[in-house]
């Protein structure tokens, strides 16, 4: 397992490194955020040598104009890992499967160099998601043992804690293993 983070506007843009192997970055949300501190977080995590993913926090309705905005703003490197981040939004909504879906696969047509990877918790993935699509990978948040998540699906990334910061691990032997998935996923 390898150890990693999710960080946001939160979070400084001099978050620790040591004894990272990934990072994902928030970029946007919607079709009028975009995070602060994405190009300032991301340098950090360039210069650590760190697997880098972007995720964009996902809002129901105009799921083209949302997966362009998203490419539009997450920087483009061939092997970053693009997530989407469904769940419920700040209005107690969220996005359809079909839309869920629909993202998924509109971001792996902009970005065709990229895996494009479902971030969710285990009551979604469990009692809202129908379709079990999550592109090239699962990235589950289940507040668990890293590595143990309470459910039977392929996953690639578990979020085992969000205290004091969202700590991931990913299911890969090494780094050089993660970055030749990212690249060929």
């Amino acid at each position: 397992m390898l150890r990693g983070i999710d960080v946001s506007a939160y979070q400084p843009s001099t978050y620790d490194t040591d004894g990272l192997f990934f990072v994902f970055i928030k970029a946007t949300e919607g079709r009028s955020y975009v995070n602060p501190k994405l190009s300032a977080q991301t340098k950090r995590a360039r210069e650590a040598d760190l697997v880098v993913g972007f995720y964009h926090f996902l809002w129901p309705g105009n799921l083209t104009a949302q997966a362009e905005y998203f490419v539009k703003h997450a920087p483009e490197k061939a092997g970053d890992i693009l997530a989407v981040d469904w769940e419920t939004t700040s209005d107690g909504t969220h996005a359809t499967n079909a839309q869920k879906d629909l993202f998924i696969r509109k971001v792996k047509e902009l970005r065709p160099n990229n895996p494009v990877i479902l971030y969710t918790n285990r009551h979604y993935w469990l009692t809202v998601d129908t379709t079990s699509y999550a592109g090239d990978g699962l990235w589950i948040a289940d507040y668990v043992t890293a590595g143990k998540p309470r459910i039977k699906a392929k996953w690639r990334f578990h979020q085992y804690t969000d205290d004091p910061l969202d700590r991931n691990v990913a299911d890969f032997e090494s780094k050089a293993a993660l970055r030749e998935w990212a690249k060929t996923a």
